[in-house]
């Protein structure tokens, strides 16, 4: 039994070896029986955690933009336990090396980049028609969010994201036909999230509450106006048929 275990290192390798071999570098399912288990799994089942971290950095150069699996190569660590400390005899948590994380961060800030650049296509529709601003600004929304979404494994954070949101809801608002496309600025203000985009969404939709009031005043007072006309109307209708029926002698 205990030459079977003490084998089971070497096993392991062999099999992430093979599972190199294959290109089956990361997967989150366990060790299996089918042939596919990952070479990262091998070498996590055996406490072989630099040779795992490899194994996962590959998988990533493979498929850059995968946000899921960049998560799980940031959350690496969690359950990992670290050598035996001879003094204490106590295992404290394993911790990666920094080159790891900044490989990492290297990775998000690369991706995060990339969307922000493609996200500056998007802004010649916020000056076009109805329709192509609702267009430009989902799409600009949705490469901001995702710009955010890897920033957030930066050391900045995503406060350069947010900022051009902030930028954008105000080129949106300045249009001449804001009282019919607020409703885009506001989406870019809610997803800035700062003190001043907080202030300039509040003062959005009062203005969206005062101008559908204002509508519905207007309509109210069309609907009052055509009615009284109909009554007028009516009442003169009325009177000839009366006048009519008395010369007719009715």
């Amino acid at each position: 039994m205990a030459r079977a275990k003490a084998n089971l290192p070497k096993l392991g390798r062999d099999l992430a070896k093979a599972a190199e071999a294959k290109g089956l570098w990361y997967s989150a399912d366990p060790v299996r029986a089918d042939g596919r288990t990952s070479a990262f799994r091998y070498y996590e089942t055996i406490g072989e955690y630099a040779e795992a971290n490899r194994a996962m950095l590959t998988a990533l150069k493979g498929t850059p933009d995968d946000l899921a699996l960049f998560k799980a190569a940031w959350t690496v660590d969690q359950g990992r336990q670290g050598s035996l400390d001879p003094n204490s005899g106590e295992r404290h948590p394993y911790v990666s090396p920094q080159a790891y994380r900044q490989e990492l961060e290297s990775k998000a800030a690369a991706n995060a980049d990339r969307a922000m650049k493609a996200e500056e296509a998007d802004v010649k529709g916020l000056s076009g028609s109805a329709a192509e601003l609702a267009k430009a600004t989902m799409q600009s929304l949705t490469k901001l969010r995702s710009a955010a979404e890897w920033m957030a494994f930066t050391p900045a954070g995503d406060k350069v994201a947010r900022e051009r949101a902030e930028q954008r809801g105000d080129k949106v608002s300045a249009r001449p036909d804001s009282t019919f496309t607020q409703a885009h600025a506001i989406a870019y203000y809610e997803f800035a999230g700062s003190a001043s985009a907080k202030d300039k969404l509040a003062r959005l939709k009062k203005k969206v509450d005062e101008s559908a009031h204002a509508l519905e005043k207007a309509g109210s007072k069309l609907k009052d106006a055509f009615m009284e006309q109909s009554e007028a109307e009516q009442k003169k209708f009325d009177k000839k048929k009366a006048d009519l029926e008395k010369e007719l002698g009715f």
